[in-house]
């Protein structure tokens, strides 16, 4: 049995169709024939061979060659001359010249015209076209060549910024996978920091242990142990990228005061909720709310200045949330803020690394940005 689509299904995909590159062509098209349709009864007098009805098939069949103009724009154009030196209909060679320029460029643009200029005027020597016979030169310049000029003009503009918006795009792209690779780094020096310590200690105790169990037959396992913890401190060197002298390690939840207070200083207070099962986190799971927090401060303050923040942590189950939330501005701030609009794709990936959710946008009149990844706590 075939089931139907619900309505609501059907409304969706009329919506992205709706925004989509064939959509467009077809408006187009529409257009082209819309302004065509003024001529038809012009044309069916002057030409005998057609009636309205025919004229009209007619137009909307050379209208129709558009939906083609991504893909092959040089068809409607070639149309559109057809139907300039049958019916001497030029409306069509706008829409055709235009969808040269957006689409193929400067190069064919004007190739496109100049061509459409030569088999213009050799229409315009011809009896009947566009009048009669032997109208001055004057009349052909103000009539012919601004149509085409003008239309593919515009077109070529179009291709520019479609080729601006194309490299705008790929600097978005560029720099959110290098704010992903850069967040990478940093949870790998994290784990570098906090683990390579822990392995240290692990050594340090299994040495101390196998001094104190000298001549007893776990002596031997202690120092394997100790040579054991010594090779993974070395592998896990080797692997990642030892943070400079200069560069203090991330904070903890100590220091989500000090972000509080440098939030306050900026206009913007802070209302800061932290459970106190949370300070029993582990180290790398309280650089990762300090991180997150940090980022959504930061966000706050360039796009939300003055409006308080209240962040709330804790935890819920086996899961660790955090949750920062601001009033959404009634005006947008005097001046653009600089932003790069990596900061959410940073903290996505910072939260995924650990295996957990990330979620950020309008709700209720503000702005909430939850985290939610596992806590590691004993349940």
């Amino acid at each position: 049995m075939v089931r139907l689509p619900t309505l609501p299904a059907l409304r969706r995909r009329v919506d992205r169709w709706a925004g989509s590159a064939p959509a467009l062509d077809v408006v187009a098209a529409l257009s082209a024939f819309a302004l065509m349709l003024l001529d038809v009864p012009g044309l069916a007098r002057a030409d005998n061979s057609l009636t309205g009805v025919t004229a009209t098939l007619v137009l909307a069949a050379g209208a129709a060659s558009l939906v083609l103009r991504r893909r092959a724009p040089w068809l409607p154009y070639l149309v559109a001359l057809a139907l300039m030196g049958w019916l001497h209909e030029v409306t069509l060679v706008q829409f055709a010249l235009y969808s040269i320029g957006r689409f193929r460029g400067r190069r064919a643009a004007v190739a496109a015209t100049l061509l459409y200029t030569g088999v213009a005027y050799a229409y315009f020597q011809l009896p009947g076209w566009p009048a009669r016979h032997g109208d001055t030169l004057s009349d052909f310049l103000s009539l012919v060549v601004p149509i085409g000029v003008l239309a593919a003009g515009v077109g070529i503009a179009a291709h520019r910024h479609d080729l601006v918006s194309a490299l705008e795009v790929q600097r978005r792209e560029a720099a959110a996978r290098q704010a992903v690779q850069e967040e990478r780094i940093q949870v790998g020096r994290d784990v570098h920091d906090l683990v390579g310590r822990e392995l240290t200690v692990l050594a340090v105790r299994a040495e101390v242990l196998a001094v104190r169990a000298r001549g007893e037959a776990h002596r031997k396992d202690f120092e394997e142990l100790a040579d054991t913890a010594r090779r993974a401190h070395l592998m896990l060197n080797e692997t990642l990228v030892r943070r400079a002298d200069r560069d203090g390690a991330t904070r903890g939840l100590e220091g989500l005061a000090d972000l509080a207070a440098e939030s306050e200083r900026m206009g913007s207070p802070v209302d800061l909720d932290v459970a106190e099962e949370v300070k029993a986190l582990s180290p790398l799971r309280q650089t990762a709310v300090h991180r997150v927090v940090q980022e959504c401060l930061t966000n706050a303050a360039k796009h939300a200045p003055g409006l308080p923040v209240r962040v709330g942590i804790g935890v819920e189950g086996p899961d660790l949330w955090i949750e920062v939330r601001n009033p959404l501005p009634k005006t947008p701030p005097d001046r653009a803020p600089v932003s790069t609009g990596t900061g959410l794709v940073s903290m996505d990936e910072r939260v995924a690394t650990m295996g957990g959710t990330f979620t950020a946008g309008e709700k209720d009149g503000a702005y909430v940005v939850r985290a939610t990844l596992p806590s590691g706590l004993p349940r």
